[in-house]
């Protein structure tokens, strides 16, 4: 049998109904091509058929909302049910015995601490990790992942006050790296936005679930606060299995995603150098903002039961799933739409735009409740929605049509962990630089203080975002067949 050659790599045929229409890209030399019958159908034809069995192949061949709500449903149980691992010891107050303090630190903002500051560390080995690994490990290193982080807290439980807190580091360790990969389950494909908003709705949704579980854990049931986030996350164990499981069957991305998306492959660390090089303003600039919005969010999140007590509310645990509810809902609405747009430059500038919209409400937010026209709810319901709005965004659409729309080969798991770590790394230095600040202050003027402005900085850069990438965006955004990129190493 011959074999076709060019230089030194194979080529294939993706699709051939005429000597005319034979498409053929290159790949590896492990590849070749049966000259014999070159007109027949290739066992590549498909991405989305590579190494799939099975359900997968059925999968492929769903309608796209069928497709779409079943990935939707993977990744939201998995992620969902990672939170529940993570985010219940926030809803314990930590005040026994004698408000423990570490040199003048309250307990529980040292337990928050310790957890940021081994999630931090989990994103900076993300960088690599998540934008090397290999499909076909996805879904075991998950399980292993999370199956670490439920045995740190039942260390936690186990360990006499006040050494126990060293287990929260080694809680937040491995479970850094979840999200990554997940999102790689979902990342180049033409419902990316949808599917990842769902991703999104799952975080938004399940801090407030969570905490509310282990609220109910400690009023209703009389659990310790410090044996609750162990038995919260070991209720959430069945249903991660499930969604792990669901994940493991997603097919990859076919060739019409390839083409409108890019394709999206493991990355080295020189792919990661060149990329960051090509993009090093935008990507800059948009680590900024990203880095200001975790701290945002994490402080609400993370001082929730704080936050709504000095509001007037307390004592009421379904608030937490009521408000985030709310928030889940809008950002999903808003930030999904975007998958209604094919243009990956109008879909890029107009997730800057969203991003700058989302500060404005935050700001609003901020002046109705200053001005006593927001009651609680509503006031931290509208911050939420204008926090997440972009948060979401960057997850759900920047990466993602950035790497479209300049047609870069790579992975949104490099960009998300480069933006992720720095984040999480200033959010731990909010922290540490907190506690400087006089005994006795209240979390709530701080909060809106730090909020305002980081948002002003925020709305700045979003708006330079807005103008730098719609002068430097090519405006042709026509999908790219296959056959027109370059071929490596050819004569």
């Amino acid at each position: 049998m011959e074999h076709a050659k060019f230089g030194t790599s194979y080529c294939k045929p993706l699709y051939c109904d005429s000597p005319e229409s034979c498409v053929v890209t290159v790949d590896p030399p492990d590849w070749e091509w049966n000259l014999d019958n070159p007109y027949a159908a290739s066992e590549a034809v498909d991405a989305s058929d590579a190494g799939a069995t099975g359900m997968s192949k059925w999968l492929s061949g769903l309608p796209s909302p069928v497709f779409s709500a079943y990935c939707i449903v993977a990744a939201f149980t998995t992620y969902f049910c990672m939170y529940a691992f993570r985010k219940p010891f926030t809803a314990g107050e930590f005040e026994e015995p004698l408000s423990l303090e570490y040199y003048g630190v309250a307990y529980k903002t040292v337990l928050v601490a310790a957890q940021v500051s081994g999630y931090t560390i989990s994103k900076f080995v993300g960088i690599k990790v998540i934008s090397e690994m290999p499909p076909g490990r996805r879904a075991v290193f998950i399980l292993g992942l999370i199956g670490v982080a439920e045995l740190a807290l039942l260390l936690f439980g186990m360990t006499p006050v006040p050494w126990n807190f060293v287990f929260l580091f080694l809680n937040g360790l491995p479970l850094g790296m979840v999200f990554g990969l997940v999102l790689s389950f979902l990342e180049g494909r033409q419902v990316t936005e949808a599917l990842s908003a769902g991703l999104c709705a799952s975080f938004i949704l399940a801090s407030g679930v969570v905490k509310s579980v282990g609220r109910m854990l400690i009023v209703d049931f009389g659990v310790s606060e410090y044996w609750m986030p162990a038995l919260t996350g070991l209720l959430f164990v069945p249903p991660l299995f499930l969604g792990v499981w669901m994940l493991s069957r997603i097919p990859a991305p076919n060739q019409n995603d390839v083409s409108e998306r890019s394709e999206r492959q493991p990355m080295t660390g020189k792919d990661r150098i060149d990329l960051f090089l090509r993009h090093a303003f935008g990507l800059s600039a948009i680590v900024v903002v990203y880095s200001l919005l975790t701290v945002i969010r994490s402080f609400r999140d993370d001082f929730a039961v704080e936050l709504w007590s000095e509001l007037g509310t307390e004592g009421e645990p379904s608030i937490f799933a009521r408000s985030e509810l709310l928030v889940m809902f809008g950002v999903i609405f808003i930030n999904g739409s975007a998958v209604f747009i094919r243009n990956n430059r109008t879909a890029l500038l107009g997730s800057y735009s969203l991003i700058c919209g989302g500060f404005v409400l935050v700001l609003a937010s901020l002046a109705g409740h200053s001005a006593g026209v927001l009651d609680p709810f509503t006031f931290m319901v509208l911050l939420g929605l204008g926090a997440y709005v972009p948060y979401v965004a960057i997850h759900t659409t920047v990466f993602e049509r950035l790497l479209a729309a300049f047609h870069e080969r790579g992975n949104i798991g490099y960009l998300m962990y480069l933006a992720d770590a720095t984040g999480y790394l200033v959010y731990v230095g909010v922290m540490i630089l907190k506690n400087y600040l006089p005994k006795g202050i209240n979390f709530l003027p701080l909060f809106v203080n730090t909020t305002f402005w980081m948002s002003c900085v925020s709305l700045g850069l979003g708006a330079m975002l807005l103008v730098h990438y719609g002068r430097r965006i090519p405006r042709d955004q026509s999908p790219v067949p296959i056959a027109d990129e370059p071929l490596p190493e050819t004569v």
